[in-house]
Order: structure tokens, then sequence, then C-alpha cells
């Protein structure tokens, strides 16, 4: 089975606002409407739609990146004084060092918490 993730639904408060975080963590493209969604394009084959309708519950996005990659998204959690970590409940600005590789979490103010690694846990 080839399967490939196309797009997640980050649930959220303020979806404009929630958009501009990410993307400005993440230095993509600027969100786009897309029906009741705040678009952000991650990459050419992932999209995260922002969602601030109905009920609200936090959710949890692991991205496997390129060391450079990590550095500037460390950059920018710090250059912006993000709530970041180096654990899921593990707020204290740090970063892990696991599988070989480096890991942070970073927070937004929903509680939406976003993992970047530089190694794969399964290899």
């Amino acid at each position: 089975m080839d399967l490939e993730l196309n797009h997640a639904i980050v649930h959220c408060t303020d979806k404009a606002a929630a958009a501009r975080f990410f993307a400005d963590l993440i230095d993509a493209a600027p969100m786009r409407v897309s029906g009741p969604f705040a678009a952000v394009r991650v990459n050419d084959r992932l999209t995260l739609d922002f969602y601030d309708e109905g009920a609200f519950a936090f959710g949890h996005f692991a991205f496997l990146v390129s060391d450079g990659d990590f550095d500037a998204i460390l950059r920018r959690a710090t250059a912006g004084e993000l709530l970041f970590g180096s654990g899921p409940f593990a707020r204290d600005q740090a970063i892990n060092r696991l599988n070989g590789g480096r890991g942070v979490y970073v927070w937004d103010d929903d509680g939406n918490s976003y993992e970047f690694f530089t190694a794969d846990p399964l290899g």
C-alpha cells in the first residue's frame, strides 16, 4: 500500500493567528484561505489546515527535518521567545538528543505542539 499524508486539520481558537504562528516558525509561505481553513503549505506534499470552529482539542504534529532546518526553527523559536522544550511535557527551553539526533517541541498559544527531530525514531 502506497500512502502519503496530504493534509491534517489543526484545531485552534484563531485560525489566522495559528496559521501565521506555524508559517513563521517553519519559514513557510503565508497562509491561504481554503474553504473554512487557513492553510499552510509545509512542503509540496503536505498542508496543515487550521480550523477554529466547533469544539477545540489540542493536537501534536511531528516533523523529521534536516539539521539545517532544525537549527533555523530553533533560532526562530528562541528569537520569538516561544515556549519550547525537550519532551512532550517538558517546557524547559532545551532540546533532546534522542535516537542519535536532536529534537524539540514548540507550543502555540492553544497548546498544540509541533515536534521537530533530526533522526527517525524508527530508523
